[in-house]
């Protein structure tokens, strides 16, 4: 995907100015579904967003932080391979941890966040503000239909700015999803 600059004007972000976490959870609610989130540069931001709507203990499972390499593996099973080729900041990476904390925990979905919150830490090739989202889905058994896709964004700000922008695009992406498969 392109990069983003926070909601996009084709409808994820109710007109009414509901915030995204709430109909994301109002969804999956009715929907029975669960969900699982995988972060890093965010620290856990998706999930204390998720948990800010009422009634999220119906959908939400768990949360994983996975700032190293290291627990990128371990608690999420993202291969050493995708680190090695294309770093932690990465589409296939984003993948990954979706996948991961969707299987993993066995929700419905998994939403993920890798990227480069600053001050430092960007290059030429990865500057500071460069953020992935991963969106897993587990489709039921036998429908060929499980996915997970990622987006690709780049964030102006401090360290705080690229980390909020990062968790609404994560909310945003999960939304437009959630909304992208029949319930």
């Amino acid at each position: 995907m392109s990069d983003h600059n926070g909601a996009d004007a084709d409808g994820d972000v109710p007109p009414d100015g509901a915030p995204t976490e709430t109909v994301v959870g109002d969804l999956l609610t009715e929907r029975g579904e669960t969900l699982a989130v995988a972060e890093s540069l965010t620290g856990g931001l998706v999930g204390s967003r998720v948990t800010d709507a009422p009634g999220a203990s119906a959908y939400f499972d768990r949360g994983y932080v996975t700032y190293a390499y290291d627990a990128k593996r371990e608690v999420l099973g993202v291969d050493r391979g995708a680190l090695d080729e294309y770093g932690a900041v990465s589409g296939p990476v984003a993948r990954e941890m979706a996948a991961g904390a969707r299987d993993h925990a066995d929700t419905t979905w998994g939403v993920s966040t890798t990227g480069i919150a600053g001050p430092g830490g960007g290059t030429d090739e990865k500057p500071v503000g460069l953020v992935y989202v991963g969106v897993a889905y587990a489709a039921p058994w036998g429908t060929e239909a499980s996915f997970s896709r990622s987006a690709r964004a780049t964030f102006a700000g401090d360290r705080d700015e690229v980390k909020r922008a990062s968790a609404e695009l994560a909310l945003a992406e999960l939304l437009r999803a959630v909304r992208g498969v029949k319930g």
